[in-house]
């Protein structure tokens, strides 16, 4: 990686260096990518370059690109054409520019305006502009920290100062602007901006992370689970031989990590989802349904109820010696799992292999600005997708600050919560992350309706600073 916009002591490098630096090292028998920001063509220096890879005879592709001055108001939720507003400016503020020329009621985009926009908005209104054309003002764009502000010509200089908009942000002049109330799809989801704490094994984090992210979030993955294998491999090797020779009727997988578990035992034995034929296989959730169909086999007991290992049990049938040949359950399952399953299956007529399939172990303590930040409420919500994750957390960090939404996956989980001091704002129905992700965002969507009817400001939890959390 080359830095192609300064030189080795930091000073810029001039249009001519740069274009040098490209051909330099294009003949060095070179495949090179130069990285430009928006579109190479556009407000950029990529026709220079180019022209100097022509010059030399260097051939050269272009990939076009989102030039800043049409991405950052599409983020904003502003049209720059219309079919009533068919014509589009994109000035750059810097020097000497005739103000007149753009008069008339075509779509202004500004860059480089911030500092100077009192004097461009005058200017504008001198030359016919009426004072109150609407101006949107946006920094930042594209980011979780985007923020729009929405003036007029006449008062758009105090408004930015007020703000404290940054010298960079992109400016739209122009009646487009009034869409925006309808069109605002970015700065509107009902999670936009909102840092997210996941505590959650590396492995898993993945899923729920994206799912935040589409609602507006800006998820931060803070392992507190390490996932390892059993230090007593004996017994699930046992247990697996048992299930090729038919030992057993039923298989029941309690969560995604024993379908893991399972699997890897199978793959070390070299053995495939024909090994599974005769047995019926069960599972607790939705998710842990979809990783055994992953696998090729269709599971025969998914709870339709209540997705817990109450509602497994609800649903799971007795042991009948007049229809079931065999008597035994296959239950691969964590070191720390409850009784609850083994002793409803028991109570249900069958015998129970309950066999430890990995452990989980408490990860290392996160960084101290990490910790600080949990601690701080900096964190606008924390989601909990098991009980391990709320002890390991608030062992290795503490507990979450007061403020700081908590939203765990279902009922076992809110109870562990509690029982550590924090109130849960938000339950999911289902055991299922993308349903905890739902809920989350319903929540914030609640949230923000509810600051828009009492017409104050949209903010996030961790702007607010009430007394105390409730107590759970």
């Amino acid at each position: 990686v080359i830095d192609g916009a300064s030189n080795g002591s930091g000073s810029p490098l001039t249009q001519s260096a740069r274009g040098r630096l490209v051909v330099k090292h294009a003949k060095g028998a070179r495949l090179v990518a130069r990285l430009i920001a928006g579109d190479p063509w556009l407000h950029a220096a990529g026709a220079e370059e180019a022209i100097a890879c022509a010059k030399a005879g260097v051939p050269f592709d272009v990939v076009p690109g989102v030039s800043p001055a049409a991405g950052v108001a599409a983020y904003a939720g502003v049209p720059l054409t219309t079919r009533k507003h068919r014509e589009v400016s994109f000035v750059r503020a810097t020097g000497k520019v005739d103000w007149s020329a753009y008069a008339a009621d075509q779509t202004l985009v500004l860059l480089s305006a911030v500092g100077v926009i009192g004097e461009i908005a005058s200017a504008l209104v001198d030359a016919g502009r009426i004072g109150d054309t609407p101006v949107a003002v946006t920094r930042v764009g594209t980011t979780t920290s985007q923020h729009t502000v929405v003036s007029t010509l006449d008062d758009v200089a105090a408004d930015l100062s007020a703000a404290d908009v940054s010298p960079d942000a992109i400016v739209v002049v122009g009646d487009v602007v009034d869409l925006r109330e309808q069109l605002s799809w970015f700065e509107t989801k009902p999670l936009f901006g909102w840092r997210v704490l996941v505590p959650r094994t590396k492995e898993q984090a993945g899923a729920l992370s994206e799912r935040l992210q589409a609602h507006g979030a800006v998820p931060e993955e803070v392992p507190t689970i390490s996932v390892e294998p059993p230090r007593n491999p004996q017994q699930m090797d046992k247990a697996i031989r048992g299930l090729v020779e038919g030992r057993y009727e039923w298989i029941a997988f309690t969560s995604v990590n024993a379908v893991r578990a399972v699997r890897e035992k199978f793959d070390e034995y070299g053995l495939d989802a024909r090994a599974f034929s005769g047995l019926k296989v069960a599972a607790v959730g939705a998710a842990t349904a979809d990783a055994i169909r992953t696998w090729g086999i269709r599971p025969d007991l998914v709870p339709v109820g209540e997705q817990s290992v109450r509602g497994l049990l609800e649903e799971w049938p007795p042991y009948d010696d007049m229809l079931d040949p065999i008597n035994r359950v296959f239950l691969p399952r964590a070191d720390i799992a409850t009784e609850t399953l083994v002793a409803g299956l028991i109570d249900l007529g069958w015998e129970v292999d309950d066999v430890t399939a990995y452990r989980t172990v408490r990860a290392a303590p996160p960084p101290a600005p990490v910790r600080e930040a949990i601690k701080a409420g900096k964190f606008d919500a924390v989601v909990f997708t098991s009980s391990s994750t709320v002890r390991n957390l608030v062992g290795i960090a503490g507990k979450p600050n007061p403020i700081t939404i908590v939203a765990c996956i279902g009922p076992a989980t809110a109870k562990t919560a509690e029982e550590h001091g924090l109130r849960v704002d938000v339950r999911a129905d289902e055991p299922s992350v993308e349903v905890l992700a739902e809920a989350l965002a319903d929540f914030g969507l609640q949230r923000r309706m509810a600051s828009l009817e009492a017409d104050e400001p949209v903010i996030r939890p961790s702007e607010s600073r009430p007394a105390a959390r409730r107590k759970a």
